[in-house]
């Protein structure tokens, strides 16, 4: 049979004139060509942050239900965290942190009310601003805001204290839109122990915290193991049959004794469950050596301030801070974060690793090249010099916690 080979050759033709992928090498870019195609990169794909506590934030400014929210749509003097600065670092789905202290745990039915109050509270930054915020419940409505211009606003309660001795709150919150709930936090509370904590009242999770991710598998809220003990942490991976998050912790490895960073055993077994561990930026989170570092920086401030019969308010004692600060900067770079996090990955890959900032709760404790939402593309760029891909840097941002997200309501419809 003869063959047409014309076809053949027009079809080959056609091939060769499609336009082909290019794969840039970020490695071989200078600095500033990397700063800004990580800059590009930042700003054009979806990023999820497991941790910001601005609701707390807001509730320490002193603003209330009753008081004019804090107008974070423009930029702000304090914090880490407004719109003008997530829109320049590409930030577009900042978890609002609706955090309970282990204080409020004394008084039976104050963690719920607060938790109500900060969800509230986050409500009305959306309501009040709705061409610049807009609450999300789902991984769908992040995509639809992100269309749209706006930062979403999904919500986690930092502390299951926050459900008192009811289990029917799980369902609750989930109506009012939380999507995880970290199980403990400073101290034990009735779902199970904490890794702050040194008493171990359960060592692990209670029975009536077993039945709490049980529900929250039910209802579709993500189990989020920041926080917890070691003990809490292996009992809760036995139980769910979907992944978890840790939505603000990072590697052990780098801070050897500190509980509330997770070990390398306690990564392998997330990583197993399908899991994502969201790395926080804190300084005592990513460097052992920064406790030692700041608190010798601060003690030589404050004999200097007496000396000097000087406030920190003064003018002469700020300008004084700041030149010495600088000159004795006790502060990890942004380096150590992405050491964190090629940590993670060359223990289990990329798919089980985001950011986890805890923006807004650490105080001034952060890297410098991460002291804000801004910043997000330092650290890009960084994972760029080192070999990440785009698709790599899309998985961290956003796809990761996405397909966990996605996997906890899929679960969750097929048991309703």
């Amino acid at each position: 049979m003869k063959k047409n080979y014309s076809y053949l050759l027009i079809g080959l033709m056609a091939w060769a004139c499609q336009p082909k992928e290019t794969t840039l090498d970020y490695t071989t870019m200078s600095d500033e060509e990397r700063l800004k195609a990580a800059t590009e990169m930042a700003q054009n794909t979806i990023m999820v942050d497991g941790h910001v506590d601005l609701p707390y934030r807001m509730k320490v400014g002193g603003f209330t239900l009753q008081r004019e929210i804090l107008d974070v749509s423009v930029r702000t003097d304090g914090g880490n965290f407004d719109f003008p600065r997530s829109k320049e670092g590409g930030l577009d789905a900042p978890f609002m942190s609706i955090y309970i202290p282990a204080g409020n745990q004394q008084t039976p039915g104050a963690s719920k009310a607060l938790a109500d109050s900060l969800i509230l509270m986050t409500e009305r930054l959306a309501e009040t601003f709705p061409d610049k915020f807009a609450m999300a419940y789902s991984p769908a409505d992040i995509e639809a805001n992100f269309a749209a211009g706006k930062i979403s606003l999904p919500m986690g309660m930092e502390n299951g204290a926050g459900l008192e001795d009811d289990i029917a709150n799980v369902e609750y919150f989930h109506g009012r839109g939380i999507r995880y709930i970290t199980l403990t936090h400073g101290k034990a509370n009735l779902i199970g122990d904490s890794s702050y904590d040194t008493v171990r009242l359960y060592n692990g999770l209670s029975e009536y915290g077993k039945q709490v991710v049980k529900e929250m598998n039910r209802v579709g809220i993500m189990v989020d193991l920041s926080h917890v003990s070691d003990d809490t942490f292996k009992d809760a991976l036995a139980i769910t049959p979907v992944p978890v998050i840790a939505s603000h912790s990072s590697v052990r490895h780098f801070t050897p004794g500190f509980e509330r960073n997770m070990s390398e055993e306690l990564i392998q077994a997330m990583a197993k469950n399908g899991g994502v561990m969201m790395i926080n930026f804190g300084g005592s989170f990513i460097d052992s050596a920064y406790a030692a570092g700041s608190a010798k920086v601060r003690e030589h401030l404050v004999n200097w301030l007496a000396e000097n019969n000087l406030s920190r308010s003064d003018s002469a004692a700020q300008a004084y801070i700041s030149e010495y600060t600088a000159a004795n900067n006790p502060f990890p770079t942004v380096q150590k974060v992405a050491d964190h996090i090629d940590y993670v990955v060359n223990l289990v890959g990329v798919d089980y690793v985001g950011f986890g900032s805890d923006f807004d709760g650490v105080g001034d404790s952060l890297p410098t090249g991460l002291k804000d939402v801004s910043m997000y593309p330092n650290l890009i760029a960084e994972l760029l010099k080192r070999g990440y891909s785009q698709e790599d840097i899309e998985k961290i941002c956003y796809k990761n916690v996405f397909r966990v997200w996605k996997a906890v309501e899929d679960y969750a419809a097929s048991q309703q």
